[in-house]
């Protein structure tokens, strides 16, 4: 009776771990994947169509910007294409922005002249269009503009977007209220009105 009881308990435990491993193997599919379908430069459907065709599931986690690549399409994956998987697995995408994103100027205006401000803004990733000379110091940076308009101090405009320096051009404007209608008239060497240049005198 003994060796009776241990035979059963020695049967008993292989049954049982036999069990488990079998239960194991079910639970994990074990020996069944899929091999992941390549997602990259589709829109976010139809990376989700491919995928659910493989058995797979793709949730978008991240986005970047690439100006060369079109706007919502996928930029990476993980796990990579190529990689085997279970069944189930879930895809983490990476897409292209919708919109460009913001970027902060740099702060150039009234401290930088224009060989520094435009080293300053080539660095930074922008495009610079021709100068805006205005009456100022010569080659003294006073300001920058975007689309006409000129930005505030940090102002954010869209990252390679084109700008305009505002140069002075060494010239000094006379400033308006110094100057009259009389001041004018002589300063171009004509002569005032009749009725202006004569003056009645008689009551001294």
């Amino acid at each position: 009776m003994f060796w009776l009881n241990i035979a059963a308990m020695i049967t008993v435990v292989c049954l049982s771990v036999f069990g488990v491993l079998w239960g194991l193997d079910v639970y994990t599919r074990h020996g069944q994947s899929v091999e992941v379908p390549k997602l990259s430069g589709l829109s976010v459907e139809e990376a989700a169509a491919i995928a659910s065709q493989k058995g797979l599931k793709c949730i978008v986690v991240d986005s970047d910007y690439v100006k060369t690549a079109i706007p919502g399409r996928v930029l990476d994956q993980n796990p990579p294409t190529g990689q085997r998987v279970k069944e189930g697995r879930m895809i983490y995408l990476t897409i292209n922005s919708l919109s460009i994103p913001l970027q902060a100027v740099p702060d150039v205006a009234d401290n930088s002249s224009v060989r520094q401000a435009q080293a300053e803004l080539l660095a930074s990733g922008f495009k610079l269009d021709s100068l805006v000379e205005i009456p100022g110091e010569k080659d003294w940076v006073y300001g920058i503009q975007y689309n006409g308009r000129e930005l505030e101090r940090e102002e954010q405009v869209p990252i390679g977007a084109t700008l305009a320096l505002m140069v002075g051009n060494g010239m000094d404007e006379l400033p308006a209220d110094s100057l009259n209608a009389d001041s004018l008239l002589i300063g171009s060497g004509q002569e005032l009105p009749e009725e202006e240049a004569l003056i009645d005198d008689s009551w001294f």
